[in-house]
Order: structure tokens, then sequence, then C-alpha cells
């Protein structure tokens, strides 16, 4: 017989394997030698109350066994299959290679960046010297943006696949089993690096093929139907290309309008990164001066509508970094990231507002109505930080009463920081919802509204500006056959999870229209 209940147990026994054996017991008021095993299945922090309690939903094993589930994953050869192209290697690229394998389809990856390993360097040139590589960067390269920014797993796309298939390919390529229990799961930065190469060596185990340093510079059309893509003058060519190029490949933008491909404008996101010390968010969230050993360093959510616009925070990194993610030259990106050990002094967030396309002058038909607005948003914030990739920033109570700041607090930003008015960087649109939204976080959060925190610009990638359209039947797009746009460069999916569960879902799309 197998009993689902729920235990609360406090802090200093939500990992102690007896203590938790012998609360199930209890709770099911039966002895202990007929509970052979408690499987813990969800794991989650109550901090609503005076004291902060773990929540675990757990299965107890009475008087049976539980059969022991072996996470692997054994790929046929597919060398010899049809070949199915795919742009970018992102989470959404790797997982829709992962499928195609599994059907028997052979994946072609094609990759503008380096592999994990080589991308490191162009990293370290970034946060030392200021120097971005176009093609690797934070965004660019094996893993996309997710692999050196964090690899938080939170979704909420639960109607779009099998979100715990995709936590369990991550496991079985060396992520830790808690991930699959966590209400927040998380890999790490540190920690990523080696899953994705995992993930990559089983691909080209099972035949596949994958290129880096290749950037897509044009499509092969034939008939009114895709059949390739050209790297310089190599062609790639395939009836079926997953694009999975991400939100900040702005290239293939261009290339599909040069095409004739129709995109949409779409909505997105815009505002600045606020960090605090952590210290602040744990005292606040956890009612307590000292957060002790037993506690993972706090996160928040924060929403608050402002004249009808919706004000939050998302991609929240406690014991987090906030890291340069410009993929060009004279343009600030920032973003942010965590360790696996979430043990970095700081804590930040993206703190956005919703931008609409009646917000901007100019035809809604215009598909770059909304590219253009956040590159012009980006060159603004290069220059306000002076450049260098140091980035404008201010701390929270001064940007509200318009005041620029004297000096800056010290924070986790490595190119440096500048003080500057967000004023003369963000939209009227953007700042005035944000100093009227931030106080009111404060009530909400004690402590949050204060001067101790920094307020760095701009979080403006928070999501695509552009759509690729595509049948909702088919997965491809209605103008050109064979193309299949995918995950966040389309404007269907946000993180890791979701981008995965869209490739995999394109690559399900295509076994269709191969058989």
């Amino acid at each position: 017989m197998i009993k689902e209940i729920e235990l609360v147990l406090p802090p200093e026994h939500s990992s102690d394997e007896s203590f938790i054996r012998n609360s199930a017991c209890k709770a099911l008021n039966i002895s202990s030698e007929r509970v052979n095993e408690v499987k813990i299945l969800k794991r989650s922090i109550d901090a609503r109350g005076r004291k902060v309690v773990f929540r675990l939903k757990v299965n107890v094993f009475i008087d049976e066994f539980q059969v022991p589930e072996i996470i692997s994953v054994k790929y046929q050869n597919v060398s010899d299959k049809k070949p199915v192209l795919i742009i970018g290697a992102g989470p959404a690229g790797l997982f829709a290679a992962l499928r195609c394998i599994e059907l028997g389809l052979k994946p072609i990856i094609i990759e503008r960046g380096k592999d994990v390993k080589q991308r490191r360097r162009d990293l370290a040139l970034i946060n030392k010297q200021g120097v971005i590589n176009p093609d690797s960067n934070y965004c660019f390269g094996e893993g996309g943006a997710g692999t050196y920014s964090d690899g938080k797993l939170y979704t909420r796309s639960n109607k779009r696949g099998d979100i715990q298939y995709v936590l369990k390919t991550f496991v079985s390529h060396g992520a830790t089993e808690d991930i699959l229990i966590d209400a927040r799961p998380h890999i790490g930065t540190n920690k990523l690096p080696g899953i994705i190469t995992s993930i990559r060596e089983y691909i080209l185990n099972a035949g596949a093929e994958i290129y880096f340093d290749c950037r897509v510079t044009d499509f092969i059309i034939k008939g009114g139907k895709m059949k390739g893509v050209l790297v310089g003058d190599r062609k790639f060519e395939s009836d079926h290309v997953i694009l999975a190029t991400g939100h900040s490949a702005r290239d293939i933008y261009y290339i599909l309008r040069k095409n004739n491909i129709l995109l949409e404008a779409k909505p997105f996101a815009l505002g600045v990164r606020i960090e605090h010390p952590q210290e602040i968010i744990d005292q606040a969230q956890y009612h307590c001066a000292v957060r002790g050993p037993y506690l993972p360093p706090s996160y928040y959510s924060l929403v608050e509508q402002v004249d009808n616009r919706g004000v939050f925070s998302f991609c929240m990194c406690p014991g987090g970094i906030i890291a340069p993610c410009s993929t060009d030259e004279n343009e600030i990106v920032v973003n942010g990231w965590s360790p696996s050990k979430r043990n970095n002094p700081f804590a930040n967030s993206g703190t956005v507002v919703q931008v609409n396309l009646e917000d901007l002058p100019g035809s809604a038909e215009d598909p770059f109505k909304m590219l253009s607005f956040q590159a012009d948003i980006e060159r603004k914030a290069f220059v306000a930080g002076g450049g260098n990739l140091v980035a404008p920033a201010q701390r929270m109570l001064d940007f509200v009463n318009n005041k620029l700041s004297n000096d800056l607090p010290v924070n986790s930003y490595i190119p440096g920081t500048k003080s500057a008015d967000l004023r003369t960087v963000l939209p009227e649109l953007i700042y005035r919802k944000l100093q009227k939204a931030l106080p009111a976080f404060g009530k909400k959060m004690n402590g949050y509204f204060t001067n101790e925190a920094i307020l760095v610009g701009v979080e403006s990638r928070t999501s695509s500006p552009l759509r690729i359209p595509r049948d909702k039947e088919s997965f491809q797009h209605p103008g050109m056959p064979g193309l299949f746009p995918c995950a966040e460069g389309a404007g269907y999916a946000g993180g890791i999870v979701s981008a995965a569960i869209d490739g995999m879902n394109c690559a399900d799309a295509v076994f269709r229209a191969v058989n």
C-alpha cells in the first residue's frame, strides 16, 4: 500500500531521512516496521507564518517496496536517417535534437557560437575587458542563454508538455535529483556546462551532427518551400528546418524579412535589474535577523498594477550575480544568474513593465517596431554608462525621488556601474511606473524599499519583441512550408523548460510531416 501525505517539518530536519520517516509513521499512526520507504515527491518552503517550515509531499510505502526508477536515456543510431536541420543549440535546439533521435530522425545542429568550454573565454573577455564577441557571449553558444545565466527550471508550462520528462533528462545527464522535487528547481551556472556537454556527447554518439561557429547567413528556398540554410558559402540542405535561435538573434529576423517571410511585432517587458544585499531579503522573507544554516537564500516575487499596467519582478536570483548580456557593441543589456549554492552576498531580480504595441508610434503592421525601440534603449544605456560595458545605475530611493546618486553601493556587476539618472535611459512610460511600483513593493515586503538597493540598467531581453507565426497544428510557418519556428526567438516560450518542451513539440511536428 502506498499513502500520499504532506509533512510539515522544521528546517533543521527537512533533509533528515530518519526524522522524515518517523514523522510519516506518526502522521499515519503506524509502526515503523511497516514502512519500507518514504519517497519525497515535492519540497517547498513555507514562510507565511512566524516560523519558517518545509512542506514535503511524500509517498509512504507500507508493507511493500518501491520499484526503483532508473533514469537513463538510450538512443538509436540515426546516422543514415532523414536529416532535420536545427538552428541553435539552446535548450529548444538540444531537446529538439534528442526527440528527433528518439523518433528516428537525424538532427543536424548549426550553432553560431562556441561549445561551452571555448565559450568561457569569451565570457571572461566580456567581464574583464568589455570586449564582446557577437557570436559567442552570454546569449549565444552551446546551451544558449540559460547555460551561463543560472539554469532556473521553474515554469508554469504544464499544458505544453511533460515537465518531468525535461527534468529527468537533465538528471540523466548529471543534474542532482533535487530538481525533481524542489518547488523552484535550479541547477546553477557552475554545473550546467557539464550537463550540456553530456547532452552533446549523447547526440553525437547517436550519429547526429553538431557544427559550432556556424552563423546562418541565408535560407535556401525553392518552390516556395524551405530547403535548408547557408553558412557563408556552405550549404546545409533539408526539407525541414527547426529555427530555435533565441530572442537575441536579431540578424535572423532581418534575413527572414529579406526572404519575404512573415513576421509580427509583439509586446515585451522592459525595465532594470534590482539588487539588494541578500540578508535584507532573508530578513524580510524569513522574519528573522539571521537566516541560519538550514534555510537557503530566500527569493521573492512581486507584482503591482500601476495605472492599469503590470509592473513585476521575474528571474529572481538569490545569492546571485548581475551579468552583462549584450550581444553587440554599443549596447548595455543586463541579466542575472546564481551558482548552484547561491552563496553570493547579493540578491537580484529583473523588475520590468509591459510594453504594448499601442504604446509606441508607428504602424502596428511594422514587425520591427518593438525591436527598434528595444535596441534604442540599449544604446542609450551604453551612452549613459560611458562605454566598456559599464552600466548606468542609481540607488532605489534616489531613483524614485529623481535624485542622482552621489555614490553607488558595492554590487555584483563585474564590468562596473556608473551613477546616472535612469530617466535619461528609460522612457517615461517605464520609469514613472517603476517609481510608483517600488514604494508599493516596499509595503508588501519589509526592507525592500531602501537606498541600499541598486537599480542597474537595462533589463530589456525579457522576451522576443517579434513573433515568427506558425500554424497551431503543423507548427510550420503559414507561408513557408518546412520552416518550424521554435521557442523564445519565435515568441512561443520563455525559459529553459518551456523552450525545451517547445523544441520537442517541434520535433514531433517534423515527424508528423515526414510521415
